[in-house]
């Protein structure tokens, strides 16, 4: 006879992660970034930590991928559909574009591999589902076409493949026309009302200046672009770091102006963008001569990881709270299921 309720899993930390949203793959992006952000500032130590735990979280999340599509497959399709899917794609591209920066050239051609063959699918579905005013997950579209570029441009200077940093300025400019589809679609009042991912709407630009200036390092490496070229070049990953900057000053208002504490897992949408812009700062400083940026860099960084710490700390107490109240619940539904025996 049934209860008239919905059985609670006897798993509370099955049940619990279940409810994870695809957009939970931020918080490998945000990880990977600060790894490579503290690599950059010669934090070794803490970026190699770092890189463990964005590991650690992107083979779960990868293994879930594939669960999903093996044998929950409605489910996957419809996961599939919403813009947080695409963090797969992202976050695989930070996390090559750290393994390329410790020479680990293999493992980083790998996952530009994997990160390329998911691409166009998961880029398909979700286009398929944009609307009207959408959240800042939108511009995610763009962050997991930039990051092939960065991924692709920072292996081709680093294994001085040529072919592979000419290709690398195909998503380049197309996340760039990503960026400005997203930005009419892009609702504004989520600048004072979003949850996390309205950050993105920065983080956009800053991956895509990162990209920009992955692309000039790997020119001056092997000369790879002429003259005229490397002037565009040049203007457009200044001018895209500018903006980002602007962004972020806007969205840093917004949040004094608007406070927004209760812990959300779309801040790790947030964490990314800090983080991302911290690291475009440093390489734009580097790529294109600009040293007195090194220290704005570096500043960004660390506002980077003490947003890290206070999100980490916000999904901590959310998991134990979760697990805690999916373990509760499963006690009554044991009792239930004995009874029916």
């Amino acid at each position: 006879m049934s209860s008239g309720t919905t059985p609670a899993s006897p798993y509370p930390l099955r049940a619990w992660w279940a409810q994870r949203p695809p957009a939970a793959g931020a918080a490998v992006m945000a990880t990977g970034i600060l790894s490579v952000g503290l690599h950059l500032t010669g934090h070794e130590v803490l970026s190699r930590i770092a890189l463990v735990l964005a590991c650690a979280a992107w083979l779960t999340l990868a293994a879930n991928f594939v669960y999903l599509l093996l044998v929950e497959r409605a489910q996957w399709v419809t996961r599939a559909g919403t813009p947080g899917a695409l963090t797969a794609v992202a976050a695989t591209t930070v996390l090559g574009t750290r393994f390329s920066l410790l020479d680990w050239a293999p493992v980083a051609a790998a996952l530009l591999a994997l990160a390329a063959l998911l691409w166009p699918g998961l880029l398909f579905l979700v286009v398929q589902h944009w609307g009207r005013r959408m959240p800042g997950a939108v511009f995610l579209g763009c962050v997991a076409t930039e990051g092939l570029a960065v991924l692709g441009a920072t292996l081709a200077a680093a294994t001085s493949t040529p072919w592979l940093a000419h290709a690398s300025l195909v998503p380049f400019w197309l996340g760039i026309v990503l960026y400005l589809i997203a930005l009419f679609r892009f609702d504004l009042r989520q600048v004072a009302r979003g949850s996390g991912d309205h950050w993105v709407a920065g983080g956009a630009l800053a991956i895509s200046a990162l990209a920009g200036a992955k692309l000039l390092a790997a020119g001056t490496g092997m000369y790879l672009w002429n003259a005229d070229d490397q002037a565009v070049l040049h203007d457009v990953t200044v001018f895209l770091l500018v903006l980002d900057l602007a962004w972020y000053a806007v969205l840093l208002a917004a949040e004094i102006a608007w406070p927004r504490f209760r812990y959300d897992v779309r801040r790790w949408s947030t964490v990314f963008p800090l983080g991302m812009t911290a690291a475009a700062t440093l390489s734009v400083a580097a790529a294109v001569d600009l040293p007195w940026l090194d220290a704005p860099g570096q500043a960004l960084l660390w506002v980077a990881v003490a947003a890290w710490l206070a999100v980490a700390a916000g999904a901590v107490f959310q998991a134990r709270a979760g697990m805690r109240s999916a373990g509760t619940d499963a006690g009554p539904a044991a009792l239930r299921s004995t009874a029916r025996r």
